[in-house]
């Protein structure tokens, strides 16, 4: 299993949008970075888990946790004429951009701020920190089990998750 932080904008998808989407699920579209896009594509699998990144807001946090239900699918927006995230350079037959599916499956009991982990050192190497821009990013079991802590959850919490 792998870990993920994922990134949205809480006033355009937050992560109690996804707790009240229908079986708690969306397709995580609208992504359109290529190293972002490369590893939702090449990298990201069936069962692993990512935190939802609330991003662009006046306090930045880690919200929730989700689970990744369903890969390689072709990202619907770039093919919706009405969509900011339109492409119209993408074939259906060959799309360009490749996204994944999520399921809500924890709110974090404390919301883990971008300002503490900025003054947490054991999170220093942590991509968030050091790649800031990148809307999908790896997060090392080290760094998922130390914000996991942090937000409140027990150990026997967290194991769920390894």
């Amino acid at each position: 299993m792998k870990y993920w932080l994922l990134k949205s904008e809480p006033d355009v998808f937050s992560y109690s949008h996804l707790s009240a989407a229908p079986e708690r699920r969306t397709v995580w579209d609208g992504v359109r970075n290529y190293q972002a896009r490369n590893l939702l594509r090449d990298a990201v699998n069936v069962n692993d888990h990512a935190f939802f990144y609330h991003s662009s807001c006046k306090e930045p946090a880690i919200a929730g946790i989700c689970r990744i239900v369903r890969t390689g699918l072709a990202d619907p927006s770039q093919f919706n004429a009405q969509s900011p995230y339109f492409d119209p350079k993408s074939d259906p037959a060959n799309p360009r951009w490749i996204t994944v599916e999520v399921e809500a499956v924890q709110a974090l009991p404390r919301p883990v701020t971008l300002k503490a982990m900025r003054q947490d050192s054991a999170l220093q190497g942590m991509a968030l920190l050091n790649r800031a821009r990148l809307s999908v990013q790896p997060v090392s079991r080290t760094e998922w089990e130390h914000i996991l802590q942090q937000a409140g959850l027990s150990a026997a919490d967290i194991s769920r998750f390894n």
